[in-house]
This record gives C-alpha cells, sequence and structure tokens, in this order.
C-alpha cells in the first residue's frame, strides 16, 4: 500500500465507527410508537397513562438523539429542552438547546441546568420524562450544591483535568459538589417516570458514570471523592490550590455533615428506567467489519485502553511492531483498539490526548516502515482544540526534524496540537485530522495498519 492508500483507508474504517454510533439512528433503534404505546428496548410506557411527555438531556450527542424523539412522539411531546456543547447544536421543532462550555463548565451551562430543573421541579405522577444522556453530559450539567460557586466548581475541572484524573474519578468528585449529578436530577422530579437513553462514552457502560449518572442511583461516596482529590492534589504539587469551599463540602460529606447522595432503594428510583443505545464497542465492531471489507487481516486489541497516553502509545507501538514481524504475504493486519486515555499535564501547550498519544506512537516507531497510525476522538474534538486526532507512520518524525521541528520538546510541554498545526503547514501534509463535530461521542478509537 501507498501513504495515500493507507491514509485513506484509515479514514475509511474511523468513519465506519462513526456511522455506527450515530445518535439519531441508535434512539430510532431503541424507541418504537404505536399509537398510545411507546416501547423502549422492549419496555412499555402507554402515553395515554401520561398528561405531560418533556425531553431533558446534556451532552455532545444529545442534538440527534432529540431529533429522534422528536420523530417518534410526535405530537405527545409537549415540551424539552436539552444542553448541548458549543456548536453542537441541531436542527429541532420542539425541543429547546442551550450551548454551553466543555470541558469546563460555565454560565451558560449553569442557566441552561437552572431552566431544565425548572421544566421538571412540578413534574408529578402524570409526567412522562424522556431523559437523554451522551458524553460531555457532567460539564454540561451544571447546578453546584449550596455553598459552592461555578467558579469553585471551574478550578475544580480544571485541576483534576491537569492532573489526568480519569472519567471515574472526575465524575466521582463531580457528583458530590452537585445538586443535579450522582442520582439527584431524579429525586428532583421523584413523582414522574423517566426514561433515560444514553449514549456511553465511558469504560464497561456504567450509567451511574455516563455524563455523572444525573437519574440512576450512585455508587460512589463522599470519602471516595476525597481520597481522590487528595491524592491528586499531592500529584500536582504545592503550586495548585483547590478551592477551598468544594474542598471543605467534601470534608463536611465524609463527615456525614452533608447529605450523601442517593442510593439503590432509595424511592425516588421506583419509576426510573435507564438503557445504553449507543457505545464503544459498536463503533469497534463497526470498524472491524470495515476493515475486513477492505481487504485486511483485522484483529480487535482492546476496547478497554486507559491510563496515560504516552503510555498507551508505548503499548501499542510494541503490538504494532510484533504484529509488523509476523505480516504473511501482502496482506496487511488492521490492529483497532479504543477507550479513553488521559494526560497529567506539566507543560503550558495545547493538545487532548489522541494528539499526545498519536505523538508519542510516532516518536515511538520512528523508522519503522509499514506502520500507520490514527488515534481520534469519536465525537470530532480532542481536548480544547478544534482536532478530532492525528494520523502518523514510521515517517512522521523524520519528516518533522527535517523541518526543523523538535517532537520530544513538543511532547514534553503538552504541544501536541501545535506539533501537528506546524508540521502540515511545513510539510503540506494532513497529519492532523480536523472532522468538526460529529454528533456522537463514544470515546476514541485507534486504527492501526501494519504491512511488511
Amino acid at each position: 500500500m501507498n501513504d495515500i492508500l493507507e491514509i485513506y483507508a484509515v479514514l475509511e474504517i474511523y468513519q465506519a465507527a462513526l456511522k455506527s454510533a450515530d445518535p439519531y439512528a441508535a434512539v430510532k433503534k431503541a424507541l418504537y410508537r404505536k399509537e398510545g404505546r411507546l416501547t423502549v428496548n422492549g419496555t412499555e410506557y402507554d402515553l395515554d397513562a401520561f398528561s405531560k411527555v418533556v425531553v431533558i438531556g446534556a451532552g455532545k450527542g444529545t442534538a440527534p438523539m432529540a431529533r429522534a424523539v422528536e420523530d417518534i412522539v410526535g405530537n405527545r411531546l409537549d415540551d424539552g429542552i436539552i444542553i448541548v456543547k458549543y456548536g453542537h447544536a441541531g436542527r429541532l421543532r420542539k425541543v429547546r438547546q442551550v450551548e454551553a462550555g466543555h470541558p469546563v463548565p460555565d454560565l451558560k451551562g449553569l442557566r441552561g441546568t437552572a431552566a431544565l430543573l425548572g421544566l421538571i421541579g412540578k413534574a408529578d405522577a402524570g409526567t412522562l420524562i424522556i431523559c437523554l444522556l451522551s458524553g460531555g453530559g457532567s460539564a454540561l450539567l451544571v447546578s453546584p450544591v449550596e455553598g459552592v460557586t461555578l467558579e469553585d466548581k471551574q478550578r475544580t475541572t480544571e485541576l483534576l483535568l491537569k492532573s489526568g484524573a480519569t472519567i471515574g474519578e472526575l465524575n466521582t468528585v463531580r457528583k458530590h459538589l452537585s445538586g443535579v449529578k450522582g442520582g439527584r436530577l431524579a429525586v428532583t422530579a421523584c413523582k414522574a417516570s423517566i426514561v433515560t437513553l444514553a449514549l456511553s462514552d465511558v469504560i464497561d457502560d456504567r450509567p451511574d458514570v455516563i455524563a455523572s449518572g444525573p437519574t440512576v442511583p450512585d455508587n460512589s461516596t463522599f470519602e471516595e471523592a476525597l481520597e481522590i482529590v487528595t491524592r491528586l492534589i499531592e500529584k500536582l504539587g504545592p503550586t495548585e490550590t483547590f478551592p477551598k469551599r468544594a474542598l471543605d463540602h467534601l470534608f463536611s460529606g465524609a463527615g456525614d455533615r452533608a447529605p450523601e447522595t442517593p442510593k439503590e432503594g432509595d424511592p425516588c428510583f421506583k419509576n426510573k428506567e435507564a438503557f445504553i443505545v449507543g457505545s464503544l464497542k459498536q463503533a469497534i465492531s463497526a470498524a472491524w467489519e470495515k476493515a475486513k471489507a477492505l481487504g485486511f487481516e483485522t484483529k480487535i486489541v482492546t476496547d478497554r485502553l486507559q491510563g496515560e497516553a504516552k503510555d498507551a502509545a508505548v503499548y501499542l507501538a510494541g503490538i504494532a511492531g510484533k504484529a509488523k514481524k509476523s505480516v504473511k504475504g501482502g496482506r496487511p493486519v488492521c490492529l483497532i483498539s479504543g477507550g479513553e486515555t488521559t494526560v497529567t499535564v506539566k507543560g503550558n501547550g495545547l493538545g487532548g490526548r489522541n494528539q499526545e498519544l498519536a505523538l508519542a506512537f510516532a516518536a515511538a516507531i520512528e523508522g519503522k516502515e509499514g506502520i500507520t497510525l490514527l488515534s481520534a476522538g469519536t465525537d470530532g474534538t480532542d481536548g480544547p482544540t478544534d482536532a478530532a486526532g492525528a494520523v502518523v507512520d514510521g515517517r512522521t518524525i523524520k519528516t518533522a526534524k527535517r523541518l526543523g521541528l523538535d517532537p520530544e520538546a513538543y511532547l514534553r510541554n503538552n504541544d501536541s496540537y501545535t506539533f501537528f498545526k506546524k508540521l502540515d503547514a511545513r510539510s503540506g501534509g494532513k497529519a492532523h485530522l480536523l472532522t468538526g463535530p460529529t454528533g456522537t461521542n463514544v470515546m476514541d478509537v485507534q486504527i492501526m495498519l501494519v504491512e511488511k
């Protein structure tokens, strides 16, 4: 294969993964209405038993999800409001949309959440709430507990992201500083029936972690949240200051002086159901099918890729190197993985976990012909950048050095975005993967092509 065919192949496989996780199609598959009855993943709801049907939600993929609900529920839908990331709104007829900040929450998210709570705050037993959740929902659904400010939540989020906290750790802390996460949204609308449809962006597809589980029982505790914060503060060092009000609230909760998040058995969960309608496993399976159709010998490495992006890059490079030694004949191998890595930020550059992984991978395979990697977020955005990720091969580092770029310096400064931007500008290539918002979000995928 030549360079153009390799890039074309990885992009085609990536697009197949995105298509399989399309939020509109996922909801259409899960939801079915026949006259006065609405079936959700096999569970039936008698619409005639409800005087009001509303849609709420938060996440990068909720606009197409809401459009599917509008199309299916039709004239029985009374109202709705969803909160999406800037640039992720869609064309909706009845459901209102609020665009807000992600990954760090902002005032628009705070106001949007207040409006959402206002919509469901008086919901009674005659109300059916369809809650739509996808990746990004934790940042977009913003309602700090009393005594904690938006600024406290913003600083907390920034520090946790900088420390390389996993999504599970991040959401455990968020839940215990929130008036809406960790099952508290369900408590707000305790008397209403709530059916939650979630597009999973977390390992193991846990409903209590997706968007910080606003409508399901919470398994985490104040003690766990405090332990996470304490450990990460030590990791960041004395130069970073954790918000005092947020820390005080965690100490209060750990000392039984603040109410814990609602747990299994709380009566408010009696009339609540949650279903996963899309996930990374579906995306990886579709990528596998596409790679096979293109003629590759195809293997799935893992759907649980975690840890530091640089470490994950070395791990994947080692697998690619072993695969290269075993390639038989002229049939190249496609290796597929997915998950969500983290980055402990020590520099002051601009990047994201996929771009950092790609750059570290390129460094690990420097000079090895016949290995190509695409690493990208399925949402089309990687960290606080406009890139989804990057495509690299065994020649990437050599080309960069020839053009006056020092890859190691960019890695040390966590500045992978600038590296790829300059590399493309100087080389005329397209290592940077710029897709724009894809409308979905089921974590990240890596696609490796290996040939002799």
